[in-house]
């Protein structure tokens, strides 16, 4: 059975206090949200003043892989996109949107929700932990809104929201769940847990960390 982690818990993904084992070689961490609904016409009839002028509501998750120092070490190039744009961040150690898969192969981002909508996760990222590189020591992961200033969109907003950790054979390892409230109003971005090695096993940690900023760059500049 999961762990139902609360703020600041810390578990050991490859075997509970059960004595559960679980299979690390591939490892789902999948994010999942619900847009509160109100009155007067809906969530987005209300903030958006109807359909016309409807917006997404598109959460982001991102990681990133930190070394030893708990930097990330490889920022990654340059690169123009098949349509002109230029993305930064390129095939290097922080996996997003725009890049959506590591150079090493062993974590990638499967797909970006704009909605939310429907059960289950909305994003996921599969790590395959027994196989990354000695040189990661943590990977972080982040919650962004994006554009989420720009809409006037933030976790106040957001409810029945997660991040849970499920291994190779399907089995939900931990789930660590949060619901908009007033603490979180405001606030486009977070700091949603993180995995990192502890004694020759990975560790999984609920951090529920909120930034009022929607731009994970940001965030990025502490690593």
């Amino acid at each position: 059975m999961a762990i139902n982690l609360v703020k600041g818990q810390t578990i050991d993904l490859r075997k509970n206090d059960k004595g559960e084992s679980f299979d690390l070689s591939s490892v789902t961490i999948g994010l999942g949200w619900d847009v509160r609904q109100t009155h007067s016409g809906g969530f987005l009839g209300k903030l958006f003043g109807g359909a016309a002028e409807e917006k997404e509501y598109d959460l982001d998750a991102i990681a990133f892989l930190l070394d030893k120092n708990g930097r990330v070490a490889d920022r990654g190039r340059t690169a123009i996109k098949p349509n002109g744009n230029k993305v930064s961040l390129f095939e290097g150690d922080v996996v997003y949107f725009n890049s959506m898969k590591h150079p090493s192969n062993n974590i990638w981002l499967t797909g970006d929700n704009r909605t939310g909508a429907g059960d289950g996760d909305d994003e996921q990222i599969i790590v395959k932990l027994d196989s990354l590189d000695p040189k990661f020591d943590r990977i972080l992961f982040i919650v962004a809104i994006y554009q989420g200033q720009r809409n006037n969109q933030h976790f106040g907003m957001v409810e029945n929201a997660f991040i849970r950790a499920v291994d190779n054979h399907g089995k939900e390892i931990a789930k660590f769940s949060l619901s908009g409230d007033s603490t979180y109003n405001g606030m486009c971005s977070m700091k949603f847990a993180e995995v990192y090695r502890k004694d020759g096993t990975w560790k999984f940690r609920a951090i529920g960390e909120p930034f009022a900023t929607d731009n994970f760059l940001e965030l990025l500049k502490q690593y």
